[in-house]
């Protein structure tokens, strides 16, 4: 029975950072060495911060692009001037006969040349400040790139508590991609827009003083309205970058451990976590985007009301004679320049306050001074070491639960040259110890001491570098054998030495782990990759590798954390023998479960609950028969004679992948349609027919429109409303025609109407535009905010979807697909929200413009209009230019790739002192992607610059040929303004639009990558509904001649022949040297895999017939590497069924041995377990693995070494606890502890991939075979 109180386990929290009410139980000194390890400063930034780590010769490049923008909008301006001039001899000419018509012609020709004069200088400096600022855009950004990795890893440990890797991801890659949007390119823009601002108004002051102040009112207007809505929409875009952020990090977790989700089919509970962060950071996209839309509304309604106050006080003092209709009109399209450049520059200032958003975390990084900082020069260097260490008095908690101590008042001494092992329960605090040496973390009272110095005083990277550590979960990083084992060298005198010294120290080094013989059986022997994180080897072998790194360098101290855990008996054997030989003349610290191979340690220390209970030599624990001799006991160790250690003539080891090797990395995602699974002849089985790849930028199109279809409604009314607003700029031609006509006194030829009467149309068309703009600007920032959400949640779940083939390709990682999903669903909203609005109305316009200005005078509006092909022309041909150089992206990808991989293994990069190593190779994958950005640079500026040039050709030529036509008396003044103005409108429109074709270009090699991804199809589809569904399993397993090559080596066996049976409710265990085939087995149990050939039948139908959701429903798996997830431990157990009761879950955890460590935390089952569990200790994670097992109540069991983390008293416990659960289910055990295996039903043998034995213990032994030679060396009593 459950005690009733044992179900109040406290409501959830979920604050990850340390309670302050935790924190006040310390002393003050206690809370600064808590706090110190985990405070980021509060960074606040402007936009001139992301110019801070500018170097001199780009600020020069950056000074000289600045002036060249601002001599390019400076110029703009003075185009007023030639049309006042222009329009006040038109008006001459037709109130004054005495005008001669040539010197008409002639002053027409002159100013017209000036605007082409204006133009090539347009031409010049836009180029220049285009090229200047996007090239110093990503040298900056890529050293802001270099400076935050550097940051993250001079960070301490604790600060990662905090912070996941997909965190880190995400701000290398999205949030770095916005801080070089707005400091690149779209400078140039903005700064030539404020320069032609200020020069409007300069050119408004010099023609009219009084008419340019009363313009300037509605300026000010602009700008408090844009200062106001742009404040909100910068917190916005900082809560939203920061959600996106968090969701990062869930998505990198989730990712990182396919196979366990894979296993529990908990897709639709990460799903659903993802999707609720998603929700609250869309929230704030949308808000900004809301906001965004709202400014441009805004700006374009106040300038048209500038017009019409332009016109109506222009005309009462051209009445009275102060001022003359050359005046009005340069003073009012210099304000209308300068309204209008505030309009077309409000987007870019969302870019900027983009930016600033996505720079504050990673400066705030930067810029973080770490308490435990591995890059500091300081602290001394002595020049010898013995390897005395002490711990004096310690105190430690960990910043994350600063309510539970885990050392009080520590103190042991460890003698130089002395072995010591560190024993007790799990969560003992054995592993804080080395982390304390280690400094990973600082204690919050007493000292670490080396020779007698602390620790704290000692240069960190020099204090790691004279001591290794293998820990019980290695990581290996995606290199080969040969790398791997080298990083061991880094730091050390044999860093730089010749190829041949480190190829004889690592073949030296391989040899002592006993891993030697499997490398060299392995097709490309040392230069074999081994996967992200090893995870193209075994278990086993991703061990030995681990402990070839550590003694390659022969340090002074060795810290084994558990480091045989994952061998097999033959490997521990050689292992531990040579680890004993690696031990003799340095300090060894070993922390270990298994009681055997410490027994001849110098001293064995052990620990209960952060404290020592007795310390001695092994005979002398055992004689006093305390707390030491029940853990022998426990493992049935006393009395039992003591084997040689030394490996059998007859082992053999494998040797081969458990996983594929190198296939085709993820920028090739197409061609792994036809690669991502091998038939059983080993010819390419045909793909899924919807994986055609959409190739064309229509069909593109259609695929973002299909994400966006729920809000086809609101999209189209956006649509309808942006086609509306284009509309209306060429009906401004026609208010402003009339309006100069009227000016002149030519009232018949307005209409009959008066200037107040257009003036009023000017206000009745801005209060319009403000309505039409706002709907349609919110309209389609919903339909942008909901694009990338959606796609970010699609591309989400198809990840999850693929079969375990696509993620063991050497170049699919979980960095390449975070990165992936954290920019490319992003990009897509280049054809969505303001952008889409901005090309539609901008459409519309052009056509609009065009039809208005044929309506009035066709010879004009054909002959100006032809400059409008070259401006799109321009637009097209740096669209392609961007297609051309989509590759560059890819290279970003394989960075931000690198940069999650080493961040997520912080903890291995500190203690190998691989900091520099690492940044330095980052730095060298950035390097690859800037190659030829330049001359893309140059292309794409030269064609943005002449598109801008292009607009006063056009006007030079409409001014040209206009005057010419009302020289002649073919226009009148009306014809003229209304065909210009709507010409010239829809030039510049088009000239315009190129700015926005970086960001279509963008959008569509997003589309594309992200339309291939969802559209594959895996051959073993995790979320298919067809095939049979299971009512009621027996659970009877046949394994029928099963022969199995991984998909990526198809001619490199690793099953060879395999038959077994399992019958409902029996107890099978696998067991043999660590790579023969046994997880191999397991994984094609859970249909990870097909076989090449044979097949395996669940109670008598053959497993690919089943529904695959509800065959995987069947089992539950426990591993030997433990997934945990950021959350609470409750959120783990349960994984993705809120139904279970609290009962049930209790019980879970008491049979896991975990119950009773649980209830002693403030939070209970609402204790946040930290990212990926590393809160929690090794044991601990496991145990909560098999409370999640259990909870499932499957009808097949499967163990893979589910107990090797666990000390003695919990894998007895916990060991009892899966034999009462194994009762009338069957269970599949993979077991190096051959005594957790040894009443089974039936032990099957894996020897080079095949069965050699099988039967049960006692016959085995009777045997005297390969079954007995493992249970000699385990000392099971044969």
């Amino acid at each position: 029975m459950i005690d009733e109180t044992e179900l109040d386990l406290l409501p959830e929290s979920r604050d990850s950072r340390p309670d302050n009410d935790h924190i006040r139980r310390l002393t003050a000194s206690e809370q600064q060495v808590v706090q110190a390890q985990v405070d980021v400063p509060a960074v606040k930034i402007g936009y001139f911060s992301l110019y801070r780590y500018a170097t001199k010769t780009e600020s020069l490049i950056m000074a000289v692009s600045a002036f060249a923008a601002m001599a390019g909008g400076a110029a703009f301006p003075l185009m007023t001037l030639v049309i006042g001039n222009l329009t006040g001899s038109f008006s001459k000419f037709y109130t004054d006969p005495s005008i001669i018509h040539e010197s008409v012609q002639h002053t027409i020709i002159n100013l017209s040349m000036f605007l082409v004069y204006i133009g090539i200088g347009m031409l010049v400096s836009y180029f220049v400040g285009m090229v200047g600022f996007s090239y110093t855009g990503e040298s900056m950004t890529q050293k802001i790139r270099e400076l935050y990795l550097q940051a993250v890893f001079r960070q301490n440990i604790a600060f990662f508590d905090f912070l996941g890797s997909g965190e880190i991801t995400t701000r290398i890659t999205a949030d770095l991609n916005l801080v070089q949007d707005g400091v690149s390119h779209k400078v140039t823009l903005v700064i030539s827009g404020i320069s032609m601002f200020v020069s409007a108004i300069i050119v408004s002051f010099v023609r009219s003083w009084m008419l340019a102040l009363v313009m300037l009112s509605s300026v000010i207007a602009m700008w408090l309205v844009l200062g106001i809505l742009g404040s909100f929409m910068r917190t916005y875009q900082t809560k939203s970058v920061n959600a996106y952020a968090t969701a990062g990090s869930l998505a990198e977790e989730a990712i990182s451990s396919s196979r366990n989700v894979t296993a529990f089919g908990t897709q639709p509970c990460l799903v659903k976590k993802y999707d609720a962060v998603l929700d609250e950071a869309a929230q704030f996209d949308l808000k900004a985007k809301a906001t965004l839309g709202l400014m441009i509304a805004c700006a374009i309604a106040i300038l048209n009301m500038q017009y019409g106050l332009a016109f109506w006080q222009g005309s009462r003092w051209a009445d009275s004679g102060d001022l003359t209709i050359s005046q009005i009109l340069t003073v009012t399209m210099s304000s209308m320049a300068a309204g209008g450049t505030l309009h077309h520059i409000t987007p870019h200032i969302g870019t900027f306050g983009l930016a600033v958003a996505a720079a504050t975390k990673i400066f705030s990084t930067i810029e973080r001074k770490s308490p435990i900082d591995p890059g500091s020069e300081t602290g001394d260097e002595p020049d010898n070491l013995s390897g005395k260490i002490q711990f004096r008095d310690i105190k430690h908690v960990y910043p994350s639960r600063p309510e539970r101590p885990i050392l009080d008042d520590f103190n042991l001494i460890i003698d130089a040259g002395k072995i010591v092992a560190i024993v007790g329960s799990s969560g003992s605090g054995k592993s804080t110890l080395l982390g304390l040496l280690e400094r990973f973390y600082l204690p919050i009272a007493g000292k670490v001491l080396l020779d007698g110095r602390d620790i704290s005083t000692l240069n960190l990277r020099w204090l790691r570098r004279n001591m290794s550590l293998v820990s019980q979960e290695p990581v290996l990083f995606n290199n080969t054998i040969h790398d791997c084992i080298e990083h061991g060298l880094v730091g050390t005198e044999y860093e730089n030495a010749s190829s041949e010294i480190k190829g004889k120290l690592i073949e030296d080094a391989a040899r002592t782990a006993n891993a030697y013989d499997f490398i060299n059986r392995l097709p490309q022997k040392f230069q074999t990759h081994v996967g992200e994180r090893g995870s193209l080897l075994s278990g086993g072998q991703k061990q030995r590798i681990a402990i070839a790194r550590a003694v390659v360098s022969d340090p002074k101290i060795l810290l084994l954390d558990e480091a045989t855990a994952s061998l097999d008996t033959r490997s521990e054997s050689a292992v531990q023998k040579a680890l004993d030989a690696a031990s003799k003349g340095r300090t060894t610290i070993v922390i270990a479960h298994r009681l055997s191979t410490i027994r001849h340690a110098d001293n064995i220390v052990v620990m209960v609950s952060g404290k020592i209970v007795e310390e001695g030599t092994h005979k002398q624990l055992l004689g006093r028969k305390t707390v030491y001799y029940s853990l022998v006991q426990a493992q049935e160790l006393i009395g039992k004679p003591v084997a040689p250690l030394e490996s059998s003539q007859n082992e053999q080891d494998m040797g081969v992948f458990e996983k594929s090797e190198k296939s085709e990395p993820l920028r090739n995602i197409q061609s792994m349609e036809s690669q991502h699974q091998l038939n059983k002849t080993g010819t390419v089985e045909p793909t899924h027919p919807d994986s055609e790849v959409a190739s064309t930028t229509w069909q593109l199109m259609k695929f973002i429109w299909t994400i966006n279809n729920e809000e086809r409604r609101l999209i189209y009314l956006g649509i309808v409303f942006a086609i509306l607003a284009g509309f209306l700029q060429p009906i401004q031609a026609i208010f402003f025609g009339h309006s100069i006509d009227a000016i002149s006194g030519h009232t018949k030829s307005s209409g009959g109407h008066g200037i107040n009467f257009w003036c009023l149309m000017f206000l009745m068309l801005a209060l319009v535009a403000l309505v039409i703009n706002t709907i349609q600007g919110v309209a389609l920032s919903f339909g942008s905010a909901r694009l990338i959400r959606r796609a970010r949640s699609l591309v989400f779940r198809s990840i999850l979807r693929q079969d375990m083939s696509f993620f063991d390709t050497d170049e699919v990682t979980s960095g390449s697909l975070s990165s992936f999903l954290a920019t490319e669903p992003n990009r897509l909203a280049g054809i969505s929200g303001a952008i889409l609005g901005s090309l539609l109305t901008a459409t519309a316009t052009i056509l609009g413009g065009f039809a208005i200005a044929a309506s009035f005078g066709w010879k004009l509006a054909l002959v100006s209009v032809s400059t409008v092909p070259f401006l799109l022309a321009c637009g097209y041909w740096r669209f392609q230019v961007i297609k051309s150089f989509d590759s560059r992206m890819q290279s970003k990808s394989e960075a931000a790739a690198f940069a999650c991989e080493v961040a997520s293994s912080i903890r291995t990069v500190a203690s190998l002192t691989l900091e520099p190593h690492l940044l330095n190779q980052y730095c060298e994958k950035l390097k690859t992607q800037t190659t030829g950005n330049l001359r893309f640079s140059a292309y794409s500026s030269f064609l943005f610059a002449l598109s801008n040039s292009l607009s006063m050709f056009a006007m030079a030529l409409a001014f040209w040929y206009g005057g010419s036509l009302i020289l002649d008396g073919q226009y009148s003044l009306v014809q003229f303004f209304v065909c210009f103005v709507a010409i010239i409108l829809s030039s510049q429109t088009a000239g315009g639009l190129v700015a926005y074709v970086t960001d279509v270009g963008d959008a569509r090699s997003a589309a594309q990558r992200v339309h291939t991804l969802l559209n594959r199809r895996p051959l073993i589809d995790s979320w298919s509904t067809e095939g049979r569904k299971i009512d009621a399993a027996e659970g009877k397993i046949e394994f029928r001649d099963v022969h199995f090559a991984y998909p990526g080596r198809p001619f490199q066996k690793v099953l060879g022949g395999v038959n077994l049976t399992a019958l409902p409710g029996q107890f099978i265990a696998l067991v043999g040297a660590s790579g023969c085939g046994k997880s191999t087995a397991m994984g094609l149990l859970e249909r990870f895999y097909d076989p090449t050939s044979g097949s395996i039948i669940l109670d008598d139908v053959p497993i690919p017939e089943y529904n695959l959701q509800d065959y995987r429903s069947q089992m539950a798996l426990v591993s030997q590497e433990t997934m945990l997830y950021t959350g609470t431990i409750r959120e783990n157990i349960l994984a993705d069924d809120d139904t279970v009761p609290e009962s049930a879950i209790v019980q879970a955890c008491k049979d896991a041995n975990i119950f009773d460590y649980i209830s002693s935390l403030p939070d209970g089952l609402n204790t946040l377990v930290g990212a990926k569990g590393m809160l929690l200790s090794g044991g601990q994670r496991q145990r909560l693995a098999i409370a999640r097992a259990l909870l499932r109540n499957p009808k097949l069991l499967l163990l893979d070494e589910a107990t090797s983390s666990l000390d003695s008293t919990s894998e007895a416990a916990v060991q009892a606890a899966l034999d009462k659960a194994s009762k009338g289910r069957t269970t599949i055990a993979i077991a190096h502890r051959l005594s957790t295996v040894q009443h089974a039903d039936c032990i099957y043998v894996f020897d080079n991939g095949r069965v050699v034995e099988k039967g049960r213990h006692e016959d085995l032994v009777a045997k005297g075979g390969v079954y007995w030679e493992l249970a000699r060396l385990q000392e099971l009593g044969v």
